[in-house]
C-alpha cells in the first residue's frame, strides 16, 4: 500500500479495474449488488481520471493486470485491494476479509496474478469500457 504524495479529491473508496476485462466487469456488477451503501466508487484503469490519479501515487499507469483501490488516501493492489473490497460488502463477505488474512499476502498475490494472467483467455475480452446505467452512474467517475 502506498500513501499518496499529494491529497486527492476522490471518493474514500475507489475502485479502479480494467474497463476492457469482462471478469473485471462482472466483479464490478457484483459488488454494485452487494454495496447497498454505495461507498464504493469505479473507474476504468484506461480512464485518464484513473491515469491521473495512479500517477500520483507514484503507480504506472499502464499497469493494467491488477485491481487498484485507493481507499483513505491509501493505494492497494491485487489480494489487499480484493480483500478490503470484500470488507466493505454486505452479507458474509467481509468474513472474506478475515479469513484471507490467514494466508500470507505472497501466497495471495500468487494466486491473484494467476487468474490475472489468463482472464482474457478464460472470460473474455470487450473492445471498450462498460458504460454504466443511469442509476449507477454517480458512482463512476468517468
Amino acid at each position: 500500500m502506498k500513501p499518496a504524495s499529494e491529497s486527492l479529491q476522490h471518493p474514500d473508496y475507489l475502485l479502479l479495474f480494467d474497463g476492457v476485462c469482462h471478469l473485471c466487469n462482472s466483479a464490478v456488477q457484483f459488488i454494485l449488488k452487494r454495496d447497498p451503501s454505495g461507498s464504493i466508487h469505479f473507474a476504468s484503469l484506461q480512464s485518464e481520471k484513473a491515469k491521473q490519479l495512479l500517477s500520483r501515487y507514484s503507480y504506472d499507469p499502464s499497469e493494467l493486470s491488477t485491481v487498484v483501490l485507493i481507499a483513505h488516501g491509501r493505494l492497494y493492489t491485487k489480494s489487499d485491494a480484493i480483500l478490503r473490497v470484500a470488507h466493505k460488502l454486505s452479507g458474509a463477505w467481509p468474513l472474506c476479509f478475515y479469513l484471507g488474512r490467514l494466508f500470507p499476502r505472497p501466497f495471495r498475490d500468487f494466486a491473484y496474478d494467476w487468474v490475472a494472467k489468463n482472464r482474457y483467455r478464460w472470460f473474455g475480452k470487450q473492445e471498450q469500457c462498460m458504460l454504466p446505467t443511469a442509476e449507477i452512474k454517480s458512482r463512476f467517475l468517468d
